[in-house]
Protein backbone atom coordinates (compact mmCIF):
# COMPACT_ATOMS: atom_id res chain seq x y z
CA UNK A 1 0.00 0.00 0.00
CA UNK A 2 1.35 3.40 -0.73
CA UNK A 3 1.70 5.91 1.77
CA UNK A 4 0.17 9.36 1.22
CA UNK A 5 1.48 12.56 3.13
CA UNK A 6 -0.64 16.22 4.31
CA UNK A 7 1.44 18.75 2.47
CA UNK A 8 3.14 21.21 4.56
CA UNK A 9 1.71 25.18 3.47
CA UNK A 10 1.89 28.37 4.65
CA UNK A 11 -0.51 31.11 5.32
CA UNK A 12 0.11 34.86 5.82
CA UNK A 13 -2.32 37.15 7.72
CA UNK A 14 -0.79 40.61 6.59
CA UNK A 15 -1.44 43.72 8.88
CA UNK A 16 -1.16 47.28 8.29
CA UNK A 17 -2.44 50.04 9.96
CA UNK A 18 -4.90 52.06 7.42
CA UNK A 19 -6.33 55.58 8.69
CA UNK A 20 -5.88 54.32 12.43
CA UNK A 21 -7.80 51.25 11.93
CA UNK A 22 -5.92 47.55 11.55
CA UNK A 23 -6.64 45.81 8.16
CA UNK A 24 -5.39 42.37 6.44
CA UNK A 25 -5.25 41.04 3.12
CA UNK A 26 -7.86 39.30 1.69
CA UNK A 27 -8.45 37.86 -1.99
CA UNK A 28 -10.42 36.17 -3.99
CA UNK A 29 -8.93 31.97 -4.68
CA UNK A 30 -8.81 31.40 -8.03
CA UNK A 31 -6.54 27.71 -8.82
CA UNK A 32 -6.52 26.60 -12.29
CA UNK A 33 -7.78 23.33 -10.17
CA UNK A 34 -9.81 25.20 -7.45
CA UNK A 35 -13.65 24.02 -8.86
CA UNK A 36 -16.10 25.03 -5.94
CA UNK A 37 -13.48 27.07 -3.74
CA UNK A 38 -12.53 29.57 -6.81
CA UNK A 39 -14.21 32.97 -5.44
CA UNK A 40 -13.99 32.45 -2.02
CA UNK A 41 -11.71 35.02 0.50
CA UNK A 42 -8.63 33.25 0.81
CA UNK A 43 -5.77 34.49 2.81
CA UNK A 44 -2.25 34.69 0.62
CA UNK A 45 -1.59 31.26 0.82
CA UNK A 46 0.98 28.30 -0.78
CA UNK A 47 2.75 24.79 -0.53
CA UNK A 48 6.31 25.00 1.14
CA UNK A 49 9.37 24.03 -1.57
CA UNK A 50 11.52 21.19 -0.78
CA UNK A 51 14.25 22.15 1.61
CA UNK A 52 12.83 26.16 1.39
CA UNK A 53 12.81 27.29 5.14
CA UNK A 54 8.99 28.42 6.50
CA UNK A 55 9.86 32.49 6.65
CA UNK A 56 11.14 32.31 3.38
CA UNK A 57 8.12 30.83 2.42
CA UNK A 58 5.82 33.33 3.94
CA UNK A 59 7.90 36.13 1.69
CA UNK A 60 7.85 34.47 -1.72
CA UNK A 61 3.90 33.15 -1.42
CA UNK A 62 2.97 36.59 -0.37
CA UNK A 63 4.73 38.59 -2.88
CA UNK A 64 3.72 35.52 -5.92
CA UNK A 65 0.44 35.83 -5.00
CA UNK A 66 0.13 39.90 -3.51
CA UNK A 67 3.24 41.87 -4.74
CA UNK A 68 3.58 42.98 -1.31
CA UNK A 69 7.34 42.61 0.41
CA UNK A 70 6.76 40.97 4.05
CA UNK A 71 8.75 43.44 6.01
CA UNK A 72 8.42 41.30 9.40
CA UNK A 73 7.13 37.98 10.55
CA UNK A 74 5.56 37.69 14.21
CA UNK A 75 7.75 35.44 16.11
CA UNK A 76 10.89 35.36 13.32
CA UNK A 77 13.14 36.82 15.92
CA UNK A 78 12.48 33.71 17.56
CA UNK A 79 13.74 30.73 15.54
CA UNK A 80 16.42 29.19 16.28
CA UNK A 81 18.76 28.10 13.26
CA UNK A 82 20.81 25.06 13.81
CA UNK A 83 24.26 25.49 12.05
CA UNK A 84 25.40 21.53 11.89
CA UNK A 85 22.30 20.81 11.41
CA UNK A 86 20.83 22.54 8.83
CA UNK A 87 17.55 22.94 11.05
CA UNK A 88 15.21 25.27 12.13
CA UNK A 89 12.59 25.78 15.12
CA UNK A 90 9.45 28.44 14.34
CA UNK A 91 6.47 29.41 16.34
CA UNK A 92 3.25 29.81 13.57
CA UNK A 93 0.65 31.45 14.82
CA UNK A 94 -2.05 28.95 13.85
CA UNK A 95 -1.74 25.47 12.31
CA UNK A 96 -4.88 23.81 10.28
CA UNK A 97 -4.68 20.78 9.22
CA UNK A 98 -7.36 19.71 6.48
CA UNK A 99 -8.51 16.44 7.80
CA UNK A 100 -11.44 15.72 4.84
CA UNK A 101 -12.40 17.22 0.74
CA UNK A 102 -9.91 18.73 -1.24
CA UNK A 103 -6.31 17.13 -0.34
CA UNK A 104 -4.39 16.91 2.25
CA UNK A 105 -2.74 19.49 3.76
CA UNK A 106 -1.20 21.12 6.83
CA UNK A 107 -0.86 25.24 7.09
CA UNK A 108 1.18 27.11 8.93
CA UNK A 109 -0.33 30.22 9.31
CA UNK A 110 1.75 33.32 10.58
CA UNK A 111 1.34 37.03 11.24
CA UNK A 112 3.02 39.71 9.36
CA UNK A 113 3.82 43.11 8.25
CA UNK A 114 4.38 43.82 4.45
CA UNK A 115 5.52 47.08 2.30
CA UNK A 116 4.06 48.18 -1.01
CA UNK A 117 0.39 48.23 -2.67
CA UNK A 118 -1.11 44.82 -3.74
CA UNK A 119 -1.49 43.98 -7.30
CA UNK A 120 -4.66 43.80 -8.65
CA UNK A 121 -4.65 40.09 -9.56
CA UNK A 122 -2.15 37.08 -9.91
CA UNK A 123 -2.75 33.34 -12.09
CA UNK A 124 -3.66 32.51 -8.35
CA UNK A 125 -6.05 35.15 -6.84
CA UNK A 126 -8.18 38.13 -7.69
CA UNK A 127 -9.40 41.22 -5.98
CA UNK A 128 -6.56 41.54 -3.89
CA UNK A 129 -7.29 44.09 -1.19
CA UNK A 130 -6.91 44.97 2.20
CA UNK A 131 -10.20 45.12 4.81
CA UNK A 132 -10.82 46.41 8.38
CA UNK A 133 -10.52 43.72 11.10
CA UNK A 134 -14.32 44.80 12.05
CA UNK A 135 -16.00 44.51 8.80
CA UNK A 136 -13.81 41.36 8.59
CA UNK A 137 -15.35 40.19 11.94
CA UNK A 138 -18.89 40.53 10.24
CA UNK A 139 -17.91 38.97 7.02
CA UNK A 140 -16.76 35.90 8.46
CA UNK A 141 -19.56 35.93 10.91
CA UNK A 142 -22.32 36.33 8.19
CA UNK A 143 -20.91 34.61 5.00
CA UNK A 144 -18.74 31.82 6.39
CA UNK A 145 -19.07 29.52 3.62
CA UNK A 146 -17.46 32.35 1.55
CA UNK A 147 -14.61 31.55 3.15
CA UNK A 148 -11.83 29.48 2.20
CA UNK A 149 -11.71 26.17 5.08
CA UNK A 150 -8.30 26.38 5.97
CA UNK A 151 -8.27 30.11 6.78
CA UNK A 152 -11.58 29.66 8.65
CA UNK A 153 -9.94 28.69 12.43
CA UNK A 154 -6.68 31.13 11.75
CA UNK A 155 -9.18 34.04 11.10
CA UNK A 156 -11.40 33.39 13.99
CA UNK A 157 -8.54 32.73 16.05
CA UNK A 158 -7.24 36.05 14.80
CA UNK A 159 -9.88 38.31 15.26
CA UNK A 160 -10.31 36.62 19.06
CA UNK A 161 -6.95 38.17 19.77
CA UNK A 162 -8.10 41.30 18.37
CA UNK A 163 -11.14 41.04 20.80
CA UNK A 164 -14.11 40.53 17.71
Amino acid sequence: MEEKFAKPAIGAIIERMINGKKHIIIQERWKENGNKTNGQYELPAGKMREYENAYDTVRREVFEETGLKVTKILGEEEMIYSKDLETINFMPFCVTQNLKNAYSIICNHFICEAEGEPVLGTNESRNIRWIEIHELAKLLRNQRDKFFIMNINALEKYLELNNL
